[in-house]
């Protein structure tokens, strides 16, 4: 998925359009995945999750928001940490109901440090670390 463009931030109503034609679990409260890709090198980086809210913040911002199932509020990636993911393009699946954003990544994706957040892999051992 080659990116056209530079994400160009919605306005208000213009994201609200979007978010509308995605389908929202609970009656669009709900969360979808949300699949965060580097744009330069195609590595999937993380899944976290995306609610309406954090969907048009996205979109307003260019700055990528989820929302933390674990703090239980919008989590703007990168406030605390300063590891930026700016949106470059995005993507709706084909049952409108999870996400695929080409990033920008400043920094770790994982919150353990690491550039990605799928490191473990396979072995007849159980799971174990895979060097970067």
């Amino acid at each position: 998925m080659t990116p056209s463009k530079p994400w160009q931030n919605l306005t208000p109503e213009a994201a609200e359009l979007l978010c509308s034609q995605v389908a929202f679990p609970d009656s669009g409260e709900g969360l979808i995945a949300a699949i965060a890709q580097e744009a330069s090198s195609g590595k999937i980086l993380m899944i976290a999750w995306m609610n309406r809210a954090a969907l048009t913040q996205t979109l307003i911002s260019g700055r990528v928001c989820y929302w933390s199932r674990s703090r239980q509020k919008l989590w703007r990636k990168g406030d605390e940490s300063g590891h930026i993911q700016r949106l470059v393009s995005l993507r709706l699946d084909c049952d409108r109901d999870a996400l695929l954003l080409q990033v920008e990544q400043t920094g770790a994706a994982c919150h353990t440090g690491r550039h990605n957040c799928f490191f473990y892999a396979p072995t007849a051992k159980g799971w174990e670390i895979e060097s970067d």
